[in-house]
């Protein structure tokens, strides 16, 4: 009988496993509530993905001004920023909570987006659904009263409508953030919020805010 030689097999490639083990250029840290990630002004040489927690964006302009541009969740990338250039971090990234995030460094990144189609494809998807996101945002701001905008970024802060969950606990967040994150002031947020819990759309206990999918009728009503 002739002799069946084995042939060696590529394994196939999972983004999943790529990003949940450490090898490569890859590492995983965990960040306690209110830790700084990265800084606005560092070196930007790594991309960032959130395997747990909450993370919070924010940008400091020259006369000392901090916006919130936005809050990161589990399954999110941040950092991309390296791969088109970009020498400097624009934006401080925090922990929102205790978080545990795997930092690629942006060499590593960039070989596995040009050999890995599974991987390019997946990453190419999530920067399409973020930018669409953020063209959504814009038109909520230029459009949308601010009471549908602080409905609105709750909702998108709650996860509504993903994995079959009509009500999600966000964690305690201040007022000043959201106010930042909607585009106006503290006090109409304090307004806004007492009516969504007069209403029973919002409940707040000692962990969090709780949303309830009865305040999508403050997004849809005209």
């Amino acid at each position: 009988m002739t002799p069946v030689k084995a042939s060696k097999k590529r394994s196939k490639f999972d983004p999943k496993t790529f990003l949940s083990t450490i090898n490569g250029g890859r590492t995983i840290a965990s960040f306690p509530k209110k830790e700084t990630i990265f800084a606005q002004g560092d070196s930007s040489d790594a991309v960032f993905y959130i395997h747990e927690g909450k993370v919070k964006f924010t940008v400091v302009s020259k006369i000392g001004k901090e916006a919130t541009i936005g809050i990161l969740n589990e399954g999110d990338f941040f950092g991309e920023g390296c791969l088109t250039g970009q020498p400097l971090r624009l934006g401080s990234a925090t922990a929102m909570t205790d978080c545990s995030v795997m930092r690629i460094e942006k060499q590593s990144m960039i070989e596995v987006l040009h050999r890995e189609h599974a991987f390019s494809d997946m990453f190419v998807a999530y920067l399409l659904a973020r930018n669409i996101r953020y063209e959504e945002d814009l038109v909520d701001q230029l459009f949308n009263s601010s009471e549908k905008r602080l409905a609105r970024t709750l909702l998108l802060l709650a996860h509504f409508g993903k994995d079959g969950k009509p009500e999600t606990l966000i964690p305690k967040m201040s007022q000043e953030t959201l106010a930042e994150m909607v585009g106006t002031t503290r006090s109409r947020v304090s307004f806004f919020m007492n009516r969504f819990r007069e209403m029973g759309f919002v409940d707040y206990d000692g962990s969090g805010l709780q949303v309830h999918s009865s305040l999508l009728g403050v997004v849809l009503h005209d």
